[in-house]
């Protein structure tokens, strides 16, 4: 695959990851607003979390959307001020094994409540 092909498959995923994105941060917040305005405790809202597979797999879109979206940004980042090559490729790819692997660990501790 060419180097120019291989940009513009990465451009189109970071701009498609941010739409995704920009839809589950202004569901989030929504979701964030009604439970302060409701006054509900840490304890609630898990209660209402947990075991729910909607939130689940909100929440895991919103995880994957990230995990593609942030690496490619801090690709870009690292390759216009210091150099192409390993070092931003490797920044890139430890960005998004911790995104991927936090992210759906919190999920799932969130859905099953810590019960793993």
């Amino acid at each position: 695959m060419s180097q120019g092909v291989m940009q513009a498959k990465l451009w189109y995923a970071q701009r498609i990851s941010a739409m995704v994105l920009g839809i589950c941060v202004s569901i989030h917040l929504v979701i964030i607003f009604y439970a302060i305005r409701g006054g509900l405790t840490a304890e609630e809202i898990l209660g209402r979390t947990q075991g729910n597979i909607a939130f689940a797999l909100f929440y895991e879109i919103f995880v994957l959307a990230c995990f593609v979206h942030a690496p490619i940004g801090l690709a870009n980042i690292l390759e216009e001020n210091l150099s192409k090559g390993f070092i931003s490729k490797s920044l890139s790819l430890i960005l998004a094994a911790l995104i991927l692997v936090l992210g759906s660990t919190a999920v799932i501790g969130v859905y099953a409540g810590g019960s793993l």
